[in-house]
């Protein structure tokens, strides 16, 4: 019988996601509030950690029942076999996320799931666990409503997103699975030139080469899963003997990063190089330059940005330098990049106005808790009026509980 997995992403991608999971062999994929579930073996959800670009993380659904208290949760957490995915000697943390859960203090719902771990360990393994909250080897996570509990060991350890080659963030970064997402969304493929004109580190460009070279994503990690008794180290080695096979270093790509910065720069190509894509690109198919969006020619006679350009609430400018900036760089795309297809991560709703451009399409989504809109303008050369754009996605997130960790 297939095991249950629960993959986390930011919030307004989990139809990507589903794609994503089922292209990797995943069955029953049903894309839910904040993640999506799916089913198959173990093997399955090693495959989701090492190539999915969009989770955040992997969760293995070990329990679930209904509940009307804390003792509740005990009894439940307490009927687990914990002994057999791992040893009372590992450290351990527990957390508990809730949606419309009638208890009164997640905290102590979370500190009597994890008494009861515990407890179980010391009965049946003569030794408690100790808790580790920053690095633990375990962790164990207890989702609520208002009737039921799931409890699920956390497969990924750090987030997914770590993909092991960022040394210096820079200003205001975007996450790696949100700047995958940015792309599949916009339907970048490596066939078309991308240039990224507010690169900052590097991140929407270096994700991109590591499609085009068929780079899986975790591949420069170690995860959770490793750490369990029931870890199939030799079903693991395969994937990722076959994960490396699959590079192509001399994959044909255009891929040009360009910040005013060039400390930024320099921290673009050093993560690039950790990325491993820099001595094997002889071709120069990958470039990160100091540039002025406001006046950068276009490298390539069409193809797409893919960009995350500064807006109020994460740039030191003041709004007003950043809407005149907007406007500035706005201007170029009408005189220079007329062909390309130009896509901008913005929480600013306004932007159209600011850019005087109509948007063909938007979609909404999240950068961290921040509410953004992917917005698509098509470049043409001429009138740039559009007729009015269809908006994807909830106007709003699903309403998300607190959590307490122990």
């Amino acid at each position: 019988m297939p095991e249950l997995f629960f993959a986390v992403c930011p919030r307004g991608l989990e139809v990507v996601l589903g794609q994503e999971l089922r292209a990797l062999g995943a069955s029953s994929v049903t894309p839910g509030a904040g993640g999506a579930q799916f089913a198959g073996t173990l093997a399955t959800a090693y495959a989701a950690n090492l190539h999915s670009r969009i989770a955040s993380r992997v969760l293995w659904r070990v329990g679930a029942g209904d509940y009307r208290n804390e003792a509740d949760l005990y009894e439940l957490a307490h009927g687990i076999a914990w002994e057999r995915e791992f040893s009372p000697h590992q450290s351990l943390r527990v957390d508990i996320t809730a949606n419309r859960c009638p208890l009164r203090s997640l905290q102590f719902a979370t500190l009597r799931v994890k008494d009861a771990i515990v407890d179980r360990a010391r009965e049946r393994g003569g030794a408690r666990p100790s808790i580790d909250r920053v690095h633990p080897e375990v962790q164990v996570l207890a989702h609520l409503n208002d009737r039921s509990a799931q409890l699920y060991i956390d497969l990924s350890g750090e987030s997914l997103f770590k993909r092991g080659w960022r040394a210096d963030k820079g200003e205001a970064p975007i996450k790696e699975n949100l700047a995958a997402a940015l792309l599949m969304l916009a339907g970048w493929t490596p066939q078309r030139p991308l240039l990224d004109p507010f690169c900052g580190s590097g991140t929407i460009v270096i994700e991109a080469a590591c499609i085009a070279t068929a780079r899986a994503p975790g591949l420069q990690r170690r995860f959770g899963f490793e750490n369990l008794r029931g870890f199939d180290r030799k079903a693991w080695t395969s994937l990722q003997q076959q994960a490396r096979a699959a590079i192509n270093d001399r994959a044909p790509m255009q891929l040009v990063g360009r910040d005013i910065s060039t400390r930024v720069i320099e921290i673009a190509n050093s993560n690039a190089l950790r990325a491993g894509l820099g001595s094997p690109l002889k071709n120069r198919s990958l470039v990160f330059e100091a540039a002025d969006a406001r006046v950068g020619e276009p490298p390539a006679q069409i193809g797409m940005i893919v960009t995350n350009p500064p807006y109020g609430e994460q740039s030191s400018p003041k709004s007003a330098s950043v809407q005149a900036m907007v406007g500035d760089v706005a201007a170029q795309l009408k005189r220079k990049f007329a062909g390309w297809q130009v896509w901008l991560l913005s929480s600013d709703r306004k932007l159209p106005q600011q850019m005087r451009l109509r948007e063909s399409a938007k979609t909404v989504l999240f950068n961290g808790a921040l509410e953004c809109r992917l917005f698509c303008f098509d470049m043409v050369a001429g009138s740039m009026r559009r007729q009015g754009a269809k908006e994807r996605g909830p106007a709003r997130p699903p309403a998300e509980g607190d959590a307490g960790s122990a």
